[in-house]
């Protein structure tokens, strides 16, 4: 695999900070965006042992309000990989959650998948992110996705709103890897290597350092399409891994595409 050019939004959040290493370490090369000049130290030191290069770009991603905005960006650090690791981190109310989460993410989902450059986008969701419930969830699931969403209706719509955008237009493209990786409550506990994997129940946690490493492996297959739910649990991330791809499985599965399509813009 040539190594691609990978444009890591939110680099400052916990996860891309585990995750840069990672990404690095397979030779990828890494522009991690961030808002807060200070924090450059932390994003050199995490990518510190390559062998990828590692830049840092700072840039407000709450101020980006149009899909050109976004294309600028893309454009500026010649992204062949987007990540989408980023969020308001319910700061700002929900005025900057919408702009964040929701707005700023999906101006940078378009602009990517109008690029004829730009294969793969990768989003870090949350397991409670669909309007329906899951086939697989028991009645304790649902009930607990239904109260998450409750609780945090702005965080819910948002980042529905950005997979479901994803998921449409990226369905509409042939070839591009969109991947929403949706895992449950996170934890800063040291990473497990174990995990509950595709189609999972509703409620549980998993250490972000399991989300890191199950992104990079996401992204290193090629041909990877889909909704994919992360719990920690019992089987190996690598195997885990392997499985959930060779059978196919997609926890997109009773969610309506062509309801999505209809509230999703065509490029």
């Amino acid at each position: 695999m040539a190594s691609p050019r990978i444009l890591l939004l939110g680099g400052h959040g916990k996860v891309s900070l585990l995750m840069t290493p990672k990404l690095l370490s397979r030779s990828w090369n890494v522009t991690s965006v961030i808002r807060n000049p200070d924090q450059k130290a932390d994003i050199l030191e995490a990518g510190k042992n390559g062998p990828g290069r590692i830049d840092v770009l700072v840039e407000s991603l709450e101020d980006v309000k149009s899909d050109e905005q976004a294309k600028a960006i893309l454009e500026k650090t010649k992204a062949e990989w987007v990540i989408w690791s980023a969020g308001a981190g319910g700061k700002g109310g929900p005025s900057r959650t919408n702009a964040i989460d929701r707005d700023a993410c999906i101006h940078f989902i378009r602009a990517a998948l109008s690029s004829s450059t730009i294969t793969k986008f990768l989003i870090v969701s949350a397991l409670s992110s669909r309007r329906d419930r899951a086939a697989w969830w028991d009645d304790e699931s649902w009930a607990m996705a239904r109260k998450i969403n409750e609780e945090m209706p702005t965080y819910y719509k948002a980042k529905l709103a950005a997979d479901e955008t994803l998921t449409a237009l990226g369905e509409q493209k042939k070839g591009f890897g969109y991947i929403v990786l949706r895992p449950g409550g996170l934890t800063d506990d040291k990473e497990v290597g174990k995990i509950s994997f595709g189609k999972t129940k509703a409620r549980g946690m998993v250490t972000r350092g399991d989300v890191a490493e199950v992104a990079v492996k996401l992204l290193e297959k090629e041909s990877v399409r889909g909704w994919f739910d992360l719990l920690g649990g019992e089987e190996e991330t690598d195997a885990a891994v392997e499985r959930v791809l060779r059978e196919g499985i997609n926890s997109m599965e009773g969610e309506d595409l062509e309801a999505m399509k209809k509230d999703v813009a065509p490029l």
